[in-house]
């Protein structure tokens, strides 16, 4: 064998002097390449919301990114969201995102024909989305403290739309409930939901642009008093509890149920709309704000203080509506104040107590001093109506239930008996199909409409025949 032979000592130091040197210039040039890479990457992926400054001079041309590098920028100048920002700094960015990425080629001397596809329209005076001047005001068709709606028309695609215009203050930004909403229902797909089409954000205001539907419960019932046609209360409600199963399902509470908040289409179709209260609800249960729900649909709950509750506020308002459409009148119309809204409740309800409620006595607004005694009674004797369609006062009564643990569920309800006459097809409806969509549903008259505006065939009396 041969043996090894150790090298001499300066021989040795030389080699590993050698080695370290080779290494330190290998790990440059890799730290140099990767500062380059994060440089062009940040300059990209920032360009959505600030200005660029020198960026010509840094960035390379178009065609030399490397093909992420290319999708990052086309999203970024072809989308625009608003609600990125605290509601304090939101701004305009569209216009700014056009100078940053709107460098030239160094070898051609001109635009870079992949950013003018996504850049600028085909023709400079096309309508598109997310522009003002893309839409005309009709009318007005309501105000509120912070917006004012319209009737208006896209010049897109000629569609009727709704314009909630939000007026925006320079110290206070835009308002939060205005970013809830939009934000919400931008991921809300849902044939009984209503849809968000478009967001326009300037200086001065933030439009949310909605499909038009041309009226509200509010108004259907005003213009039919007296209760509606039992057949049109249950596809309403049917509608009502669709929509608030799907939000539900997604830790949605909507909080602000009442019947100005519940569209009604030409055809009947129901679509839960004004978010601006609504909450995504995480799980754990976290502590919100009572002070939540139009006085007359505000569960008991929430008006002795409680701030800790679910899907159970919702289907509290689902119970007063319901009985409103039936009767013709406002379940719990208290004119004074909570405690007159509590004393009509109770009336009806019994006054509650540790036994038919666990735990009312530590919410803070509950004093047993405070409340007149009341025994419960059934629901027909305070609603008559109730006792006219089957099941009606059941399902009602497992709806309007004061300990919030009680109530029923929107899946519950939806499988209660009082629907068991409709077709078997609604409950497998996709979610973005209407009802109407099943053979032979459709609205009844209501007292003193023609038959010809809901055509020949009634709702009502096609039911018997279309269970399959």
């Amino acid at each position: 064998m041969c043996d090894l032979i150790e090298p001499q000592p300066a021989e040795r130091i030389s080699r590993m002097k050698k080695l370290r040197r080779t290494l330190s210039e290998s790990f440059s040039r890799i730290a140099l390449k990767k500062e380059d890479s994060s440089f062009d990457e940040i300059c990209v992926t920032k360009m959505s919301t600030r200005n660029c400054p020198g960026v010509d001079s840094v960035i390379k041309p178009l065609d030399t990114i490397p093909e992420d590098k290319k999708v990052r920028v086309q999203r970024t100048q072809s989308t625009f969201d608003p609600f990125e920002k605290p509601a304090t700094q939101v701004k305009r960015v569209h216009s700014e995102n056009n100078a940053c990425i709107n460098f030239k080629s160094s070898s051609s001397g001109k635009e870079s024909p992949k950013v003018r596809r996504h850049s600028s329209p085909s023709s400079p005076t096309s309508p598109k989305f997310g522009k003002a001047d893309s839409y005309e005001k009709l009318e007005k068709l309501g105000e509120g403290s912070y917006a004012t709606v319209y009737k208006g028309k896209s010049k897109v695609n000629g569609k009727l739309v709704a314009l909630k215009v939000i007026r925006l203050q320079e110290e206070e930004g835009t308002p939060f409930t205005a970013i809830r909403e939009a934000s919400l229902l931008k991921g809300l797909k849902h044939a009984n939901i209503v849809l968000l089409h478009d967001i326009i954000h300037t200086k001065e205001t933030l439009t949310l642009v909605f499909e038009y539907v041309h009226t509200d419960l509010c108004q259907y019932m005003d213009k039919h008093p007296g209760g509606l046609h039992p057949d049109n209360v249950k596809l309403f409600l049917f509608q009502l509890l669709r929509g608030l199963s799907y939000i539900h399902q997604r830790y949605i509470l909507h909080r602000d149920l009442k019947p100005q908040n519940l569209l009604i289409s030409d055809t009947g179709e129901l679509k839960l709309a004004d978010f601006g209260l609504a909450r995504a609800k995480s799980v754990p249960s976290h502590t919100y704000s009572n002070e939540v729900v139009t006085l007359w649909y505000r569960p008991p709950d929430v008006l002795l203080g409680s701030t800790e509750y679910s899907t159970c506020l919702d289907m509290w308002g689902v119970g007063c509506i319901f009985v409103e459409m039936i009767q013709g009148v406002a379940a719990f119309p208290g004119m004074k104040d909570i405690q007159d809204q509590l004393e009509r409740i109770f009336l009806v309800l019994g006054t509650p107590n540790e036994d038919t409620w666990p735990g009312v006595y530590s919410l803070p607004h509950f004093k047993p001093e405070r409340f007149t005694l009341y025994s419960s009674k059934n629901l027909r004797q305070a609603w008559n109506k109730l006792s006219y369609v089957n099941h009606a006062e059941d399902l009602a009564s497992k709806l309007l239930q004061c300990f919030p643990k009680n109530r029923l569920s929107a899946p519950a309800a939806l499988n209660h008996e009082y629907f068991s006459d409709l077709p078997p097809r609604l409950w497998e409806l996709t979610d973005m199909s209407s009802v109407f969509t099943v053979p032979n549903v459709r609205l009844q008259p209501e007292v003193g409409e023609s038959m010809r505006a809901f055509g020949k065939n009634s709702y009502g009396k096609s039911l018997s025949n279309s269970k399959h």
